[in-house]
């Protein structure tokens, strides 16, 4: 059996114990350099984190069609006008992205199961709110999705809330900007 010729390592062995050594001890020159490489690491991967929510939501709004979004006299006086609705959605996404990235990095995802599930469930809910309502003109289609999204946030906002509270405090404007939604949503429902 090779079971039985199997050696154990040995730390005095100078073979294996180079390669210990040189397995653990960093390669950086002093405890700045490793800083620095940590901060770029971290600064890459919260770009990451806010850029892909951010771009996906470009891509939602350029396949949004700009056809059912009433104007002129006949939308409230407190209808924003659709670049601004658009912008704030972008800056919701960009918020988003940076609570779900101070979340990964305090280790939230593997802390707590339902968190990724539900940051991705309300990303996709927003990111297909504006082609639904604007793109193929259903707005009851939209509510139903807005109060899906709201009900979505609202959790996500409480679980990320227990794992970093500075990422649910975050969620907060999302959370609001999702009920204003819902709000325009309604009134284009009985436009």
């Amino acid at each position: 059996m090779d079971s039985q010729n199997l050696k154990q390592r040995r730390t005095d062995d100078p073979d294996t114990a180079a390669a210990t050594t040189t397995m653990n001890k960093s390669n950086y020159k002093s405890k700045k350099d490793m800083r620095m490489d940590m901060a770029k690491r971290g600064l890459r991967s919260l770009a990451v984190a806010v850029a892909i929510p951010v771009s996906l939501h470009l891509l939602a709004i350029y396949l949004g069609s700009t056809d059912n979004y009433p104007t002129g006299s006949s939308k409230p006086f407190w209808f924003p006008p659709l670049w601004a609705l658009r912008f704030i959605c972008l800056a919701s996404s960009f918020l988003m992205g940076l609570s779900a990235w101070l979340v990964w990095a305090d280790g939230g995802f593997h802390k707590n199961p339902t968190a990724l599930p539900l940051y991705l469930a309300q990303l996709g809910l927003n990111l297909i709110w504006d082609p639904i309502v604007f793109g193929a003109g259903a707005p009851w289609v939209g509510l139903l999705v807005s109060m899906g999204m709201f009900g979505t946030m609202v959790a996500c906002t409480r679980v990320f809330k227990n794992i970093n509270p500075v990422a649910g405090d975050l969620m907060k404007p999302t959370l609001a900007w999702v009920a204003f939604l819902a709000i325009v949503n309604l009134k284009l429902v009985f436009h």
